[in-house]
């Protein structure tokens, strides 16, 4: 399975993905990564702070955007080179969250792409950033 190729990317191209957060994907998260900050986990624990109730690691909206990259824009054989991210807001069990990829810039000396990234919750931004990836040139 192979993504597009370098030349057959052009500034402006999007893709979206859009997940619904369930408690599930918020277990999984926790144990695959380790990450048991009771604020994800324990109800009882995040009433008390000031987002009222649990909320999904940030980090796992950040995987969104790795799909997007991954699968559909550049999408397979693509490689990250970095991420910023920007944390704007929660994102709470049963938020439908679409993740957003806009190539911004093609650097074609060195086969690199930069794209705009972020998640949409209710049309508004949880999160920001800006991704650098290594894109594949077409063979010959």
């Amino acid at each position: 399975m192979q993504g597009l190729f370098l030349e057959e990317l052009s500034v402006g191209q999007s893709a979206d993905l859009v997940r619904t957060v369930g408690e599930a994907d918020i277990i999984a998260f926790a144990a695959v990564t380790g990450d048991n900050n009771p604020v994800h986990l324990d109800a009882d624990y995040a009433a008390t702070t000031a987002f009222g109730e649990r909320i999904a690691h940030g980090m796992l909206s950040a995987g969104y955007i790795s799909a997007v990259i991954g699968t559909q824009l550049p999408g397979p054989g693509a490689i990250y080179m970095s991420q910023s991210l920007r944390f704007k807001r929660p994102v709470k069990i049963g938020d439908e969250v679409t993740a957003r990829a806009t190539i911004t810039e093609i650097d074609t000396a060195k086969a690199r792409v930069t794209l705009a990234t972020v998640c949409l919750v209710n049309g508004k931004p949880v999160l920001e950033g800006e991704a650098l990836i290594m894109v594949p040139r077409k063979a010959g």
